[in-house]
């Protein structure tokens, strides 16, 4: 069984999640899906954390999907199958629900689970070694409709039925071709490049950022909930951030966000 687990991180204004399993190049184990939701709610409610990273340890991979060694135990009769597609449901809705960016920091393997759980962020960024992939149709799972959806949004229709016909394996390179990740980096440079990056979103108004975020996921999804969305556009209006990113601009001075 899985001896995997995520650990949490928190440094300055970048809360860290590393999916901890390099024995099976940080496949994902049960334990691991249940404990993303609990982790993402404390960043959530922690006013000190402005951006929230993901990553796999080391650098081989990113994540090598689903912890298959469970599968026997957490797939093996509908009511298993049932239980865990709950657990990973909660832990994408988590990633994708949280106003704060969550960048996926990606090196090497990003397959299966572990390309669903970087769908899942707002922001891919891999290094020149990275692969990726999504094996479902050499294994004969069902990809569900909401992962497949992102999917779709993420790198369009046609992209999308190569990658789920074919279940090949692209490069680096062929990822940013399609959209699938927003940048590449040399191996060695991936690591301060991401961290450049979560430090000037978390100079950004968070008020902005998570309205940004609920309007674009409702724009993404076939039924999207606009009224979050918009509720989150009208709080901006009105927030102290508003204000002192007015005053800020007027004054030629770097503004200071609050949050609030």
């Amino acid at each position: 069984m899985s001896k995997g687990k995520l650990r949490v991180e928190r440094d300055g204004p970048v809360g860290r999640l590393v999916l901890d399993n390099p024995e099976r190049r940080n496949a994902i184990g049960a334990d691991m899906w249940r404990a993303i939701p609990p982790a993402i709610a404390g960043f959530n409610a922690d006013a000190s954390v402005r951006c929230i990273v993901i990553r796999g340890e080391g650098t081989q991979a990113f994540a090598a999907g689903a912890d298959i060694s469970e599968f026997e135990k957490n797939r093996s009769s509908e009511g298993d199958v049932k239980e865990y597609e709950a657990a990973t449901g909660a832990a994408h809705h988590a990633i994708e629900s949280s106003p704060k960016p969550v960048i996926a920091l990606i090196h090497g393997f990003c397959v299966g689970g572990g390309l669903a759980v970087a769908l899942s962020c707002d922001l891919r960024y891999a290094d020149a070694s990275s692969r990726f992939a999504i094996p479902a149709a050499r294994l004969g799972l069902g990809y569900g409709v909401h992962g497949t959806g992102r999917l779709v949004a993420t790198v369009g229709h046609a992209n999308a039925r190569e990658i789920m016909f074919s279940a090949r394996r692209y490069n680096a390179d062929e990822a940013l071709a399609m959209g699938l990740v927003n940048r590449v980096l040399p191996d060695a440079e991936l690591d301060a490049y991401v961290q450049k990056v979560v430090l000037e979103l978390a100079a950004n108004a968070p008020l902005t950022m998570a309205a940004s975020k609920a309007v674009i996921n409702a724009l993404a999804e076939p039924s999207g909930d606009f009224s979050v969305a918009e509720a989150a556009v009208a709080r901006c209006m009105t927030s102290e951030d508003y204000i002192e990113g007015r005053r800020a601009f007027m004054e030629k001075r770097a503004p200071a966000f609050k949050g609030k």
